[in-house]
């Protein structure tokens, strides 16, 4: 079963249950009508070249409903950030995979000053080509058995890519990961095998559809399910987020800890009494803001992890299996195993080393990349590039990106570690980022970033209480705002450039 004939069935079994409530364009679709619309859409997909076809369209009912028609009409979706950038997104996108036609949106570029690509069509005029003819015939296509109405959609395999989505490019340029319809579907059947879902869920679509986490959890999850979905185009406005949570009443919110900072901080009590489930991911949730969720909302923040070419989840805390810090345990039908990085050998439990990952939530391969691909998959299993341990309990601990673990005077240090340990000691409303800088005569050292001035030598001698001294900053810079990915991780890359040059300018 593919991810589209999922959706077919599920929308034949709900019909007139809703499945997005639209807070962008305040528009509420049934299953019938979502049905009706993706295949208005695979029709008007069919005229454009097969393969590949780009979307770059903001969380909504639109978008959704575009991924659908698209798949529908047997092409592969290319999903393009446009939260930075979305000019060479487009363009890098294009060159990467060969392709042209770009499915966005007017409103959408008017609002980012994004200039209009060759190859770009919009979805505002597709709508407006939609005869009575167009919609007479799906209507009647959706009326179809569902048997019959399979056969008049693309057929294809489970192991047929669903679409292809671009790493963060956080460290180095974006490689383009190629997920199959089995990658999605079973990476939704194993979480939930973990922690029940229902069609009586209801889903705060509040994450990019061009970021895995967003793609998975906030879109198929719910269409899998029958769920409604609650969508909404920016996951920055955190007072209207938390206004639509108080209104519409989603039981599941998931995001990154930037957008879950901004909802503790921005919501009222009572706010999000209706969500059973708030999960964090995609980056380190700190202690102090589990404890601020908790307390303002009596609600436990759990954190899981995952990576893009995992599709993504592969570990969770949920209820009943919580241990706050770790990540969580491995989800059932994946395999995690810890390897020694030096010797290649499986670790004892609490030792860290690099996180590998077996089963078929592991992408197919980067696109186009015979040779980062055979890096990255070995004998089936992923190299994550990360860093943990498992305990004795089957907790996985997440120790930071293998790249940002430090060598200083033979001893591995862990930026992720420094960070944590800065944090905690940091005013409320303060962020910081440690990172490597390079020295060709001196080595590399380790340099901190904060939000805002502190006293230099009271924070580094009280970090010296929890750290040795090898894995102390030797600086700490002030930048107004740490520049972040669109899916809300800080962009190592771009702090690590700004303090290089900073540095630079010094001697």
């Amino acid at each position: 079963m593919l991810l589209h004939q999922q959706f077919i069935r599920t929308a034949k079994k709900y019909n007139e249950k809703l499945a997005f409530i639209d807070r962008t364009s305040d528009k509420r679709i049934t299953y019938s009508k979502a049905l009706i619309a993706s295949l208005i859409l695979s029709g008007k997909f069919e005229k454009y070249d097969k393969g590949f076809i780009g979307i770059m369209i903001p969380t909504s009912a639109g978008c959704a409903l575009s991924i659908l028609g698209a798949l529908m009409s047997g092409r592969t979706p290319v999903m393009i950030n446009y939260s930075t950038g979305a000019a060479n997104n487009a363009l890098y996108a294009q060159n990467r995979c060969g392709f042209k036609t770009i499915i966005t949106s007017k409103a959408l570029l008017e609002k980012i000053s994004c200039p209009v690509i060759d190859g770009m069509v919009f979805i505002e005029d597709i709508m407006e080509s939609v005869s009575i003819t167009d919609k007479l015939s799906a209507a009647l296509k959706a009326k179809l058995p569902f048997p019959i109405l399979l056969k008049t959609v693309h057929i294809g395999n489970d192991d047929e890519n669903a679409v292809i989505l671009f790493t963060s490019g956080s460290e180095k340029d974006p490689k383009a990961v190629q997920l199959t319809h089995r990658n999605i579907l079973s990476n939704i059947e194993s979480f939930t095998k973990l922690t029940t879902v229902t069609d009586q869920d209801i889903m705060l679509a509040n994450l990019p559809f061009f970021h895995v986490f967003g793609l998975t959890v906030n879109l198929w999850t719910p269409l899998y399910y029958g769920m409604t979905t609650v969508s909404y185009a920016n996951p920055l406005d955190f007072k209207t987020l938390c206004n639509i949570v108080r209104e519409e009443k989603p039981t599941l919110m998931f995001g990154t800890p930037s957008f879950f900072w901004g909802y503790v901080r921005k919501s009222e009590k009572g706010d999000f009494d209706s969500v059973r489930l708030a999960v964090c991911g995609a980056d380190k949730c700190p202690d102090t803001l589990r404890d601020e969720f908790f307390k303002k909302h009596n609600i436990t923040l759990y954190e899981g992890y995952g990576t893009t070419e995992t599709s993504p989840v592969i570990s969770a805390n949920v209820p009943g299996k919580n241990k706050p810090g770790s990540v969580g345990v491995v989800l059932p039908d994946v395999q995690v195993r810890i390897e020694n990085f030096e010797t290649g050998e499986d670790c004892k439990s609490g030792v860290t080393g690099r996180i590998m990952v077996k089963g078929d939530i592991v992408m197919k391969g980067y696109f186009d990349d015979f040779e980062e691909t055979s890096m990255r998959i070995r004998h089936g299993w992923y190299d994550t590039g990360d860093m943990g341990y498992l305990d004795k309990d089957g907790f996985l601990w997440h120790a930071g990106r293998l790249k940002r673990f430090v060598k200083v005077g033979g001893e591995m240090v862990s930026l992720v570690n420094v960070e944590n340990v800065l944090e905690k000691l940091l005013p409320e409303g303060v962020a910081c980022s440690v990172v490597e800088i390079p020295d060709p005569l001196k080595g590399s050292k380790i340099v901190a970033v904060v939000t805002q001035k502190l006293d230099e030598k009271q924070i580094l001698k009280k970090m010296s209480e929890h750290l040795p001294k090898i894995a102390l900053p030797k600086q700490i810079f002030v930048m107004e705002e740490l520049p972040k990915m669109g899916s809300g991780k800080i962009d190592f890359r771009t702090v690590t450039k700004i303090v290089a040059e900073k540095l630079h300018k010094e001697e």
